[in-house]
């Protein structure tokens, strides 16, 4: 039994390790309105698809945001998981390390990113924000999370 990636024009994991970058097809996902979190629809109410790098930034967002074996929808690699951090005493230094290897392995499921170059955070007052940079087959990409 194949796992599938979640959303739009899914790649199993199986065949995602056996194949090069270049055997894989067009990577499609549902388009985002990052600022209001939420799908963004055409005039008829129909899901806008996006491709390439920004439907990358689409997953990665996403998977982000998807706390790892929450929903049954997703697979068991599919999401992060930052509920261990929730309530627990550690170092800033240590618990960004922590955050960093939870981001990177939640990152790296996805055939299409070749490397995680850079995970750094900033901290103003309660809310943390992860800026990334990484590699995909389609190039560059840097979001902040």
């Amino acid at each position: 039994m194949s796992e599938e990636f979640p959303f739009v024009g899914s790649v199993s994991s199986t065949a995602s390790e056996s194949t090069s970058t270049d055997d894989l097809p067009l990577f499609k996902e549902y388009a985002w309105d990052f600022e209001q979190d939420k799908f963004l629809m055409d005039g008829n109410g129909n899901h806008i698809i996006v491709t390439g790098q920004e439907a990358i930034k689409v997953w990665i967002y996403k998977a982000l945001k998807t706390e790892r074996y929450e929903h049954e929808a997703y697979t068991w690699r599919y999401g992060v998981e930052l509920k261990p951090f929730i309530g627990k005493v550690m170092g800033v230094q240590e618990r960004y390390s922590e955050l960093k290897r939870v981001i990177v392995e939640c990152l790296n499921v996805n055939p299409y990113i070749k490397s995680i170059d850079k995970v750094e955070f900033e901290h103003s007052g309660p809310t943390v924000t992860c800026n990334i940079t990484l590699t995909t087959i389609y190039g560059e990409v840097t979001m902040d999370v």
